[in-house]
């Protein structure tokens, strides 16, 4: 996945000429965010129910597929990884707000890991204008990881729906960053 700033780099005149698409973009992750905070617990039952459906779907082609290829040394593998995303996706589904919790645990790591990277990432290329809204994004993402593992499980349930709408917030405001450097050039 691309940030904002990676895009910069390599800026075509169609991505020049068509700034404000960008801008519309950060515009709307921002929005979006905002509405995430703003109904937390809601949307960390959502996102369960969202990751729910796609390993059940996951579940479902894997299972198709391990009877597609017919005889042969992976069958048993991909049969197991239909019914662990089969079984986990139902779980989810039908147990939102208790899945909630594990969930808690691995958004920790997910920030933790996508946070340090963007940081890192956007140091690497800090020659580029507004790299510190990357890397700033990518720091404020780990902490909240780090805050998260702390007061795991107790918070889960409403942890994850105000971090993704925090990191929404900031990662809009780092497209419309991009976007209004890209106008300036």
């Amino acid at each position: 996945m691309y940030g904002p700033f990676e895009i910069l780099n390599g800026a075509t005149p169609e991505m020049i000429h068509h700034w404000g698409r960008f801008l519309a973009f950060g515009i709307v992750l921002i929005f979006l965010g905002m509405v995430a905070i703003v109904r937390s617990f809601i949307t960390t039952v959502a996102s369960m129910m969202f990751f729910g459906w796609l390993l059940l779907f996951a579940g479902i082609i894997e299972f198709t597929y391990a009877f597609m290829v017919g005889k042969w040394a992976g069958f048993f593998v991909h049969l197991l990884i239909a019914l662990v995303f089969g079984i986990t996706g139902a779980v989810m589904l039908f147990r939102p707000v208790m899945s909630a919790e594990t969930i808690t645990l691995i958004m920790a790591v997910f920030f933790l890991v996508a946070g340090f990277y963007q940081f890192f990432a956007s140091m690497w290329v800090s020659n580029l204008p507004g790299s510190g809204w990357g890397a700033a994004n990518g720091m404020i993402s780990a902490i909240l990881g780090m805050l998260l593992l702390a007061q795991w499980p107790v918070s889960g349930l409403w942890v994850v729906g105000l971090f993704v709408g925090i990191d929404l917030v900031i990662y809009g405001s780092a497209w419309i960053a991009m976007a209004l450097q890209l106008r300036t050039v």
